[in-house]
Protein backbone atom coordinates (compact mmCIF):
# COMPACT_ATOMS: atom_id res chain seq x y z
CA UNK A 1 0.00 0.00 0.00
CA UNK A 2 1.55 3.51 -0.85
CA UNK A 3 1.78 5.81 1.95
CA UNK A 4 0.98 9.44 1.32
CA UNK A 5 1.58 11.77 4.53
CA UNK A 6 0.77 14.97 5.58
CA UNK A 7 2.00 17.40 7.57
CA UNK A 8 -0.13 19.89 8.97
CA UNK A 9 1.94 23.24 10.19
CA UNK A 10 0.51 23.36 13.61
CA UNK A 11 1.64 19.72 14.23
CA UNK A 12 5.42 20.60 13.08
CA UNK A 13 8.61 20.77 15.36
CA UNK A 14 10.42 23.93 15.37
CA UNK A 15 14.11 23.12 16.77
CA UNK A 16 16.98 25.39 17.84
CA UNK A 17 20.61 25.06 16.43
CA UNK A 18 23.48 26.20 19.13
CA UNK A 19 24.32 28.94 15.89
CA UNK A 20 21.03 30.46 16.64
CA UNK A 21 19.40 29.04 13.60
CA UNK A 22 16.37 27.14 13.30
CA UNK A 23 14.91 23.88 11.55
CA UNK A 24 11.40 22.71 11.09
CA UNK A 25 11.66 19.08 10.51
CA UNK A 26 8.94 18.53 7.55
CA UNK A 27 10.37 14.38 6.55
CA UNK A 28 11.65 11.67 8.27
CA UNK A 29 15.05 10.95 8.91
CA UNK A 30 14.92 6.82 7.95
CA UNK A 31 17.73 5.38 6.14
CA UNK A 32 17.87 5.44 2.31
CA UNK A 33 15.14 8.28 2.09
CA UNK A 34 16.12 12.14 1.94
CA UNK A 35 14.90 14.30 4.13
CA UNK A 36 13.44 17.83 4.20
CA UNK A 37 13.52 20.44 6.91
CA UNK A 38 12.81 24.45 6.66
CA UNK A 39 15.44 26.49 7.65
CA UNK A 40 15.36 29.76 9.47
CA UNK A 41 18.27 31.99 10.09
CA UNK A 42 16.94 35.18 12.06
CA UNK A 43 18.82 38.19 11.84
CA UNK A 44 22.30 38.73 12.97
CA UNK A 45 22.78 34.93 12.78
CA UNK A 46 25.90 32.88 11.77
CA UNK A 47 26.43 29.41 10.91
CA UNK A 48 30.08 28.70 11.88
CA UNK A 49 32.06 27.37 9.20
CA UNK A 50 31.73 23.76 8.79
CA UNK A 51 31.91 20.73 6.18
CA UNK A 52 30.68 17.56 6.05
CA UNK A 53 30.26 14.18 3.88
CA UNK A 54 26.70 15.18 2.89
CA UNK A 55 25.15 17.07 -0.04
CA UNK A 56 22.58 19.51 0.91
CA UNK A 57 20.40 22.61 -1.31
CA UNK A 58 18.75 25.46 0.05
CA UNK A 59 16.28 27.28 -1.85
CA UNK A 60 15.40 31.35 -0.56
CA UNK A 61 11.90 31.52 0.18
CA UNK A 62 11.83 35.00 1.88
CA UNK A 63 14.82 36.80 2.99
CA UNK A 64 18.04 37.01 2.44
CA UNK A 65 21.54 35.70 4.02
CA UNK A 66 24.81 35.70 2.63
CA UNK A 67 26.65 31.84 2.31
CA UNK A 68 30.52 31.37 2.37
CA UNK A 69 31.21 29.12 -0.52
CA UNK A 70 34.59 27.71 -1.78
CA UNK A 71 35.18 29.19 -5.24
CA UNK A 72 38.17 29.45 -7.28
CA UNK A 73 39.46 31.82 -5.59
CA UNK A 74 39.15 30.19 -1.72
CA UNK A 75 36.31 31.01 -0.02
CA UNK A 76 33.73 34.07 -0.56
CA UNK A 77 30.83 35.45 0.28
CA UNK A 78 27.83 35.15 -1.92
CA UNK A 79 24.12 36.95 -0.69
CA UNK A 80 21.12 34.76 -1.55
CA UNK A 81 17.83 37.05 -2.10
CA UNK A 82 14.34 34.86 -2.59
CA UNK A 83 14.22 32.81 -5.61
CA UNK A 84 18.10 31.94 -5.43
CA UNK A 85 18.85 28.34 -4.79
CA UNK A 86 22.31 26.51 -3.77
CA UNK A 87 23.66 23.32 -3.74
CA UNK A 88 25.95 22.53 -1.42
CA UNK A 89 28.39 19.24 -2.55
CA UNK A 90 29.69 16.97 0.20
CA UNK A 91 32.80 17.76 1.84
CA UNK A 92 32.76 21.66 0.70
CA UNK A 93 33.17 24.33 3.22
CA UNK A 94 30.36 26.00 3.88
CA UNK A 95 28.86 28.67 6.83
CA UNK A 96 26.16 31.03 6.24
CA UNK A 97 25.56 34.57 7.99
CA UNK A 98 22.19 36.77 7.93
CA UNK A 99 23.51 40.12 7.93
CA UNK A 100 20.10 41.45 6.73
CA UNK A 101 16.74 42.94 9.03
CA UNK A 102 14.64 39.95 8.35
CA UNK A 103 14.85 36.23 8.84
CA UNK A 104 15.85 34.44 5.94
CA UNK A 105 14.08 31.22 5.65
CA UNK A 106 14.64 28.51 2.96
CA UNK A 107 13.39 24.79 2.24
CA UNK A 108 16.55 22.34 2.92
CA UNK A 109 17.04 18.85 0.72
CA UNK A 110 19.47 16.84 2.22
CA UNK A 111 19.97 13.09 3.10
CA UNK A 112 18.86 11.66 5.92
CA UNK A 113 21.77 11.28 7.85
CA UNK A 114 22.33 15.08 7.87
CA UNK A 115 18.77 15.08 8.78
CA UNK A 116 19.33 12.53 11.83
CA UNK A 117 22.47 14.51 12.68
CA UNK A 118 21.02 17.62 12.51
CA UNK A 119 17.53 16.62 15.03
CA UNK A 120 20.38 14.90 17.56
CA UNK A 121 22.06 18.31 17.66
CA UNK A 122 19.22 21.04 18.21
CA UNK A 123 17.01 21.24 20.75
CA UNK A 124 12.92 22.35 21.33
CA UNK A 125 12.85 25.39 20.37
CA UNK A 126 12.38 28.02 23.70
CA UNK A 127 9.62 30.43 24.39
CA UNK A 128 11.43 33.97 24.54
CA UNK A 129 14.81 35.53 23.33
CA UNK A 130 16.95 33.32 21.77
CA UNK A 131 19.83 32.27 24.31
CA UNK A 132 23.87 31.71 23.74
CA UNK A 133 24.56 28.53 23.24
CA UNK A 134 26.03 27.08 26.41
CA UNK A 135 29.18 25.28 27.58
CA UNK A 136 27.08 22.04 27.20
CA UNK A 137 25.57 22.91 23.93
CA UNK A 138 28.97 23.29 22.22
CA UNK A 139 30.15 20.15 23.61
CA UNK A 140 27.13 18.81 22.73
CA UNK A 141 27.91 19.91 18.95
CA UNK A 142 31.65 18.56 18.87
CA UNK A 143 30.33 15.31 20.01
CA UNK A 144 27.69 14.53 17.49
CA UNK A 145 30.18 16.15 14.83
CA UNK A 146 32.64 13.71 15.58
CA UNK A 147 30.38 10.76 15.34
CA UNK A 148 29.12 11.99 12.31
CA UNK A 149 32.68 12.68 10.93
CA UNK A 150 31.59 16.21 10.31
CA UNK A 151 34.52 19.28 10.28
CA UNK A 152 34.01 22.27 12.64
CA UNK A 153 36.53 25.07 12.10
CA UNK A 154 38.24 26.58 14.57
CA UNK A 155 37.03 30.13 16.48
CA UNK A 156 40.39 31.58 14.98
CA UNK A 157 38.96 29.91 11.35
CA UNK A 158 35.82 31.41 11.54
CA UNK A 159 37.14 34.90 12.50
CA UNK A 160 39.52 35.16 9.65
CA UNK A 161 35.87 34.76 7.43
CA UNK A 162 33.98 36.95 9.46
CA UNK A 163 32.25 35.00 12.01
CA UNK A 164 33.32 36.00 15.39
CA UNK A 165 32.83 33.31 17.99
CA UNK A 166 32.03 34.26 21.31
Amino acid sequence: MQVIKILRANDRTILDLPDGARIEPLTSSEEGSYCVLKGTIPPGVAVPLHSHGDAESFYVLSGEAQVLIEAERGLEWQTLRPGDFVHITGGAKHAWRNVSRRPMEAPITCTARLGRALREIARPTSEGDRQAPTQEDIQRLAEISARYGYWLASAEQNAEVGIPLA
